[in-house]
């Protein structure tokens, strides 16, 4: 009895001693993961799981997002996770999203995991119209998406109609112009065919290149007032705070940089909360980099020279494979070339074979009635001799005697001109047969030749590709090291300075092609269409605003920061 009790109650304390549990639903921009988290769990807890099971180490940029009543709120790291205003309906739903945006994502971003989140939702913001982008680099855009989803462009592949059923271009330019899915379509593919070589990660970097000069990106806009009361926008992003009218979300009236910024007060906990993390960004910007984020970059270095020698081997292989692919179709269309030329030599002696024949035959034929004829004119000869030894007794006899004389004569002479012509056209007939069988000959040489012929021409011999376990590929085994020493650092250095003067020189060509573009598609446009954002984005283009988004913020912090908020105060 005493057992059993014993029992039941290690069982009952066994039971309370597992944790409660509750099912979160995680969603990022291109998956949905489900975890059981413990009650007690609080933000940090599940946001570090969810990094640890994308292997994302830049967590600084990233948070969970909720929604409260069609508004959204992030869920805080030193909070409870059931504490927050959350449903209590399971499975809870968070969004994992970037909450704070670099300066500069190409020296910013450093694992491909991070830059791929970034692209995915600023691709997604650009094509919902959170981020206002122009027509003519909406395309641009649109076909460095396309590479990176579809890899190098092959006409061969990628159809006419291949994008049919992606969604590339923001629905207001789409309908702003008078254009056809198929006309988009052509001027997105002349981009995307530029863009050969890049991979993914490459063609997504390249899009957030563009995409973080646009005047609204990684801005978040709040409603406040100034003393006096004027409705405006408040605008918080990587560079700072930026003052804006409600109805011009593009162009700032006055900016504050994070670096002229020392306390923020503001009633709003999610606003100074965004306020704090871009602060502490911008300034840690500018400051040596952390050790973990040293590791991480040298760590993208070398994955990066890993890959570009990874690329350039495939380059090589596929190049060897081309190469091979056209060296076998020259020989097979040459072998083709000489059964044909066989086939030729072949009928042209079988011809010549029955030529000969047959002028053989004629030949003789001439020749028996040539000696037909020569027998018949010496019996004529015969005749005309007898019939002149024969005594004629009277004149009449004579004189028919005499007729008989002359029309064997003119028969002896036409059989004798007879005779010799047949005797030419033997001759002839001879001088052919003689030239039928030398054209027999040459025929059966030719064909002869072809026939021992070697059915490839000589040519250097091509390697073909070797399998990667192959020690002796100059690539493969021994001789290729991941250690990637001083000299492969320098190496890679250089071609990252030369990547940049490259970029630099394609931005005036990158320039010039979108200004060819918004000039070609110009006549199409419906003007009763543009929206407030377009007309304000032509009005600053032609007042030459074509500056980076960079440079308009610099220019708003000429003046004091004293003067602006004076300034500030009396909008």
């Amino acid at each position: 009895m005493a057992g059993a009790i014993a029992s039941r109650m290690s069982f009952s304390s066994l039971k309370r001693k597992q944790p409660k549990t509750f099912t979160v639903r995680i969603v990022t921009m291109d998956a949905e993961m489900e975890f059981n988290c413990e009650m007690k769990w609080k933000g940090k807890d599940l946001f570090d799981l969810v990094c640890r099971t994308l292997g994302l180490r830049e967590t600084w940029f990233f948070g969970l997002q909720y929604t409260i009543k069609d508004t959204v709120a992030w869920l805080k790291m030193d909070k409870k996770v059931l504490d927050h205003d959350v449903s209590k309906e399971e499975p809870v739903t968070f969004h994992f999203l970037a909450k704070f945006y670099p300066e500069n994502a190409e020296e910013e971003l450093v694992q491909e995991i991070t830059q791929h989140l970034f692209f995915l939702q600023v691709k997604k913001q650009i094509l919902d119209e959170k981020i206002y982008c122009p027509p003519e680099a909406s395309v641009l855009l649109a076909s460095y998406a396309v590479q990176a989803k579809y890899g190098d462009y092959d006409p061969s592949v990628h159809k006419r109609g291949f994008l049919a059923q992606e969604e590339l271009l923001p629905k207001r330019v789409i309908n702003l112009y008078q254009m056809t899915p198929e006309m988009w379509e052509e001027r997105i593919t002349a981009w995307y065919a530029e863009h050969r070589g890049r991979a993914r990660d490459e063609a997504e970097m390249e899009y957030l290149k563009i995409a973080q000069d646009l005047e609204m990106y990684g801005v978040n806009y709040f409603a406040i007032r100034n003393k006096k009361g004027t409705e405006l926008l408040l605008g918080v992003d990587a560079l700072g705070l930026h003052i804006y009218d409600p109805e011009n979300r593009l162009t700032p009236k006055i900016s504050f940089p994070w670096n002229e910024i020392r306390n923020i007060s503001y009633s709003d906990k999610e606003i100074l909360q965004l306020c704090i993390g871009n602060h502490d960004l911008f300034m840690r910007r500018r400051k040596a980099d952390s050790l973990e984020v040293q590791q991480m970059k040298a760590q993208a270095r070398e994955e990066k020279a890993r890959k570009q020698m990874e690329r350039q081997r495939l380059a090589r292989e596929k190049q060897m494979r081309e190469e091979a692919e056209r060296t076998r179709d020259e020989l097979e269309r040459r072998l083709l070339q000489m059964k044909e030329e066989a086939t030729m030599a072949n009928e042209a002696l079988m011809r010549s074979e029955e030529t000969a024949d047959l002028l053989a035959e004629k030949a003789q034929i001439t020749e028996e009635e040539a000696k037909l004829l020569a027998q018949k004119a010496a019996e004529a000869e015969q005749e005309m001799q007898r019939i002149k030894a024969t005594a004629i007794r009277t004149e009449e006899e004579k004189r028919l005697m005499e007729q008989k004389v002359l029309e064997a004569e003119v028969l002896a002479l036409k059989m004798a001109e007879e005779s010799e012509r047949r005797a030419k056209e033997a001759d002839q007939l001879k001088q052919d047969l003689q030239e039928a069988r030398e054209a027999e000959r040459r025929a059966k040489q030719k064909l002869l030749e072809i026939t021992t012929k070697p059915t490839y021409p000589p040519m250097n011999p091509i390697p073909a590709p070797l399998p990667p376990d192959i020690p002796s590929f100059s690539l493969i085994g021994d001789s290729l090291s991941f250690d990637f020493k001083d000299t492969d650092m320098k190496r890679l250095s250089m071609e990252i300075e030369k990547e940049k003067v490259e970029y630099m020189e394609k931005s005036k060509h990158l320039q010039e092609q979108l200004n060819e573009l918004k000039t070609e598609i110009e006549a199409l446009k419906l003007r009763e269409r543009e929206t407030a954002l377009d007309i304000l984005h032509n009005e600053n283009s032609d007042r030459g605003g074509t500056s980076s988004k960079h440079n308009t913020i610099k220019k708003l912090t000429l003046q004091s920061a004293k003067s602006r908020v004076a300034f500030f105060e009396e909008l």
